[in-house]
């Protein structure tokens, strides 16, 4: 009894233990708040970017296989190489040319495998030829034109998982090492790394809203987006791997073409995916030429233009209705001189057009389509446009509006948002 007695009053009167059930709480939280954060850091973290390989504009032709005999190893590979020039030209289409002209003209041979013996030579090469010298030999073939800008979105699907830039994947490093420079597609190759994997994800493939695809686009000044897709599917472990390969265009997701190829194993992959490369950019090149491949205009965000018919239909009607306005002020000024009139008041001269900082809470892409809307139909205001985008969090938008703030936050409130008015910016939310 004594020693109980002894105790703090805290302690006996049981106050000490819901004190450290709080802390412990407390802690918990705080745990939790950590670890949230790192997971948000996550996301954005981590090893995967692949920057793409600077392309050059020489004209580049892979997948030349040569199997030849020397009088040693040395000069079968120089046989061996001599013989993939040649090969490459013809693929080309060029014309007869000796070995010494295609030697002026090659700034590369490429090495994709090769083994060599004794005496023979057998391997898989790349020949790249100068555009500047070996354009003039195959004429207007080399002198095609390019398209747009093109956003390229590489998806793999495998084990019922999509995925663009989330983690580092063959397929990704496959286009990022594809030398672009001889093809009519003018690639945007974005590297990944940073805030790439959170802005460019399976999920936005399927997005339709122009406004969110523009401002993507945007991003990377590119004009319109191209997705080549890849179904893995392996047969056994360690055993072939299927891979279905899906050329698709545009917001809406466009089917241009498809093919199937096999790779023997895991190990076989790279090489499966660098010819793939190369037959999905043919089937991109053939869409070019048929038209396909142009630049989404209901992409386009700027100031629409009319037909030239139509603009001077306007015009005319426009004209016309000034001068019957005129006919009847002429009226109006012959009846009103008979009488005298009160002076009239000065006019109050029009408001200039300003512009101004908005920001809106944009926890999804509908919540930014649908307060862009809303500001836009707000009376006085000229025009609405996001400048900065933050999804899940708090975005920007930069509006255009004939009158003072306050004018514009009142009108925001006539449009049913709660606006909170800072030092030349406002701040909206439903």
């Amino acid at each position: 009894m004594t020693h109980s007695s002894s105790l703090p009053a805290a302690v006996r009167d049981g106050i000490f233990r819901p004190t450290l059930r709080s802390g412990l709480i407390a802690l918990a939280v705080l745990v939790l708040a950590v670890l949230a954060g790192r997971a948000l850091l996550a996301q954005v973290e981590g090893d995967r970017g692949i920057a793409a390989v600077v392309s050059s504009s020489d004209i580049d032709v892979g997948g030349i296989q040569v199997d030849v005999r020397g009088d040693n190893a040395e000069d079968a590979q120089k046989k061996g190489w001599a013989e993939a020039q040649r090969l490459a030209w013809k693929k080309l289409g060029g014309p007869e040319l000796s070995d010494s002209q295609l030697d002026s003209m090659v700034t590369a041979v490429v090495i994709d495998q090769e083994r060599i013996g004794p005496r023979r030579y057998i391997a898989t090469l790349g020949v790249i030829f100068d555009r500047a010298r070996a354009g003039r030999m195959l004429g207007s073939g080399a002198q095609r034109a390019r398209s747009a800008p093109m956003l390229l979105v590489p998806v793999t699907f495998e084990g019922g998982t999509a995925r663009v830039y989330e983690m580092v994947n063959p397929w990704q490093r496959a286009w990022a090492e594809y030398q672009a420079g001889g093809s009519r597609i003018d690639y945007v190759r974005p590297s990944g790394a940073n805030g790439d994997s959170l802005l460019i994800t399976y999920g936005q493939t399927s997005r339709r809203s122009r406004i969110w695809w523009r401002n993507v686009l945007d991003q990377f000044d590119a004009a319109d987006v191209l997705i080549p897709i890849v179904h893995l599917e392996r047969q056994w472990p360690g055993g072939p791997v299927e891979g279905r390969f899906t050329a698709r265009y545009g917001p809406d997701n466009t089917y241009l073409g498809s093919f199937t190829l096999t790779a023997e194993n895991d190990a076989d992959i790279p090489r499966m995916f660098g010819q793939a490369v190369e037959r999905m950019d043919d089937v991109f090149e053939q869409a070019l030429a048929d038209g396909k491949l142009r630049p989404d205009p209901t992409l386009n965000l700027g100031a629409p233009t009319l037909d030239p018919a139509l603009q001077r239909l306007i015009e005319i009607g426009r004209a016309a209705e000034a001068n019957e306005r005129a006919r009847r002020d002429a009226a109006s000024a012959s009846a009103a001189a008979e009488t005298e009139a009160p002076p009239e008041a000065p006019s109050t001269p029009a408001a200039a057009v300003s512009s101004y900082v908005v920001q809106f809470a944009s926890p999804d892409g509908g919540s930014v389509d649908a307060t862009l809307a809303a500001v836009r139909a707000a009376p006085g205001v000229r025009g609405a446009a996001t400048s900065s985008l933050a999804i899940g969090g708090t975005s920007v938008m930069r509006v255009s509006f004939g009158g003072t703030l306050e004018q514009l936050a009142a009108a925001l409130r006539g449009r049913g948002f709660t606006v909170t008015q800072g030092n030349n910016a406002l701040a909206i939310s439903r």
